[in-house]
């Protein structure tokens, strides 16, 4: 997102509050006294509240897509599989996979034009990009088929992971699919 100096500054403040306190309490007046500003300066900035979501939402997509470089140059989808996963796992991406969580959900059940559509959607396409690119023959039924289970087990792993942490038990279920990529 473009904008002024102000506007990115808060932006940076809001994703902060956000990823520590998540987007179920986010209202308006809060979060505009946690990050200096107030509840019109916000809305001047981002035209509505459901434009501050779709920033902060893009926002948290930006990082979410550092995964990229986690991935480097692997030549394989389970070489892929397995860096993606420990960038997942890691200890430090807990607060922004716990964001994407609550946005994926959120997500799902916002089937209109509301700022949360289409969020999951882009998700599962970004990943699924990414795992093509490390596929020979990316296009046919089962490449398709087999990067749609390898991104079903990471997400579910995420989810045991967030839910438990339970790491090494997740840890070898996500070694255990990839040792039969």
């Amino acid at each position: 997102m473009t904008g002024s100096v102000r506007q990115q500054e808060l932006l940076e403040a809001a994703y902060a509050w956000v990823l520590e306190h998540g987007w179920a309490g986010m209202s308006l007046r809060p979060l505009a006294e946690a990050v200096g500003s107030s509840p019109r300066v916000l809305l001047y900035l981002f035209g509505s509240k459901d434009g501050l979501v779709r920033a902060l939402l893009a926002r948290s997509r930006a990082d979410q897509l550092a995964v990229l470089d986690a991935v480097g140059g692997a030549a394989d989808l389970a070489t892929v599989g397995a860096r993606v996963w420990a960038w997942l796992a890691a200890a430090e991406h807990r607060a922004l996979l716990r964001l994407w969580l609550e946005a994926y959900t959120r997500s799902v059940g916002d089937p209109g034009d509301g700022p949360w559509a289409g969020f999951a959607a882009q998700t599962v396409a970004d990943w699924d990009a990414l795992l093509a690119d490390h596929q020979p023959h990316p296009g046919t039924d089962a490449a398709a088929a087999e990067r749609a289970l390898l991104l079903a087990v990471l997400r579910g792993a995420l989810l045991d992971l967030l839910a438990t942490g339970d790491r090494p038990r997740v840890d070898a279920a996500v070694a255990s699919h990839l040792a039969g990529i």
